[in-house]
């Protein structure tokens, strides 16, 4: 079938929910993906950081396949050989004591959330049933009915009620606010180090140097939400390292596996992960065979293959490219690493206008917020690329 075929169906078979540019992909490779009529296209999305290994690595395929062929789901009733090397991979990566595995984001954040109620309950004494968390403005954490309950953004929320109770917003990047915020039922901070969604907000500097002071100060935890920006997206292994905060708390996701299967994970020490017995969480899913086997070879090519050092390089090497051809119709570019946004004016049209031209020169990226055009391409982009999609970028720019 075309495109068009496999469009149609899509529409009239599928519910309403997304709103894709109408390209149909069936094959990619590294940071080029194909159209079912074979054109070809940089992938500068990485379905949202999930692809920063590049499309079908091979090391990451060749791990995959071997383990499918043995064992794919045991649930965790049963023990398998790879979740334990999983835990000793990931724990050696992070630095923490302990891992909790998941299956996507959203379920980790929800496992989060958990974790810091039972742990402010447990050992920071506060009283049943009136634990809260703060929460930034403008966050994404997710879609589920909890996280939406404290999403700022009316779409994610209206309609979806009613919603428990415990959670305070503050806006991101205000110390002050967050200060006034927190209270003797506060269990935790939860943050994007940097929000994706909302278009690549980067902090003001030193602003997660003083969340972490400010939670040892009141005896909250720090949740770090990293599943978009977290291994090697911004330039650093995780996006806190850029001012050397170590949190609480790290939820990850996305490029955890590197595009081949859902896998996510919630990482802490003892103290604060122990606090979980059997049968106060679990998944069937989570910790299975077949997803440990994928993300214990995702990590292992993310530091051996140098892709966060590249992140670096290559996202300091786009954004310049971008701030050189900047003109009368950007508002602003920003980023940090392979995560960069250009965010138009509204004269000159919208993102989706601009990303609609931009499939039509072959370079994929995704709006966000009206105005907002994301860049994340996979982290083993290399610089002659880097420079071509810049150049395509140009060309849309001036017409």
């Amino acid at each position: 079938m075309n495109s068009e075929q496999l469009i149609w169906l899509e529409q009239e078979l599928g519910a309403d929910i997304y709103h894709p540019l109408n390209i149909v992909l069936e094959r990619g490779l590294g940071v080029w993906v194909w159209d079912v009529e074979g054109n070809k296209y940089l992938d500068c999305l990485s379905a949202y950081s999930t692809v920063s290994q590049g499309h079908c690595h091979p090391k990451i395929l060749a791990a995959m396949s071997a383990q499918a062929e043995k064992l794919t789901l045991t649930s965790r009733a049963f023990r398998n050989d790879q979740l334990a090397l999983f835990y000793k991979d990931l724990t050696e990566l992070t630095g923490y004591d302990m891992v909790l595995p998941m299956n996507s984001g959203a379920e980790a954040v929800e496992t989060a959330i958990k974790l810091a109620r039972k742990w402010g309950y447990k050992k920071k004494r506060v009283p049943v049933g009136s634990a809260e968390i703060v929460v930034m403005d403008d966050n994404f954490h997710g879609r589920t009915t909890t996280i939406v309950g404290f999403s700022s953004t009316p779409q994610y929320r209206d309609l979806f009620g009613p919603y428990g109770e415990g959670f305070v917003s503050v806006p991101f990047g205000d110390i002050e606010a967050l200060a006034e915020a927190v209270n003797r039922n506060t269990v935790g901070v939860l943050l994007e180090p940097i929000q994706g969604e909302t278009g690549v907000i980067i902090p003001p500097q030193g602003y997660l140097s003083e969340v972490r002071e400010l939670c040892d100060e009141f005896g909250v935890l720090m949740i770090d939400d990293e599943i978009q920006t977290g291994l090697g997206r911004t330039g650093k292994m995780f996006a806190v390292d850029h001012e050397q905060v170590r949190p609480d708390i790290m939820i990850l996701g996305k490029a955890l596996s590197g595009g081949f299967y859902p896998v996510s994970a919630v990482v802490a020490d003892r103290p604060i992960l122990g606090v979980l017995k059997p049968g106060d969480h679990g998944s069937t899913f989570g910790g299975n065979p077949l997803g440990a086997a994928v993300s214990r070879a995702a990590m292992m090519a993310l530091v051996n293959e140098g892709m966060v050092e590249n992140s670096a390089v290559m996202g300091e090497r786009f954004l310049r490219g971008l701030e050189g051809i900047a003109n009368d119709k950007v508002a602003d570019i920003r980023g940090r690493g392979l995560f960069i946004a250009l965010e138009l004016l509204p004269e000159a049209g919208t993102a989706r206008e601009f990303c609609e031209k931009l499939a039509r020169r072959g370079v994929l990226a995704k709006e966000t917020h009206g105005q907002i055009v994301r860049f994340a391409p996979p982290l083993v982009i290399e610089a002659e690329t880097i420079d071509w999609a810049v150049e395509q970028i140009k060309i849309v720019l001036q017409s």
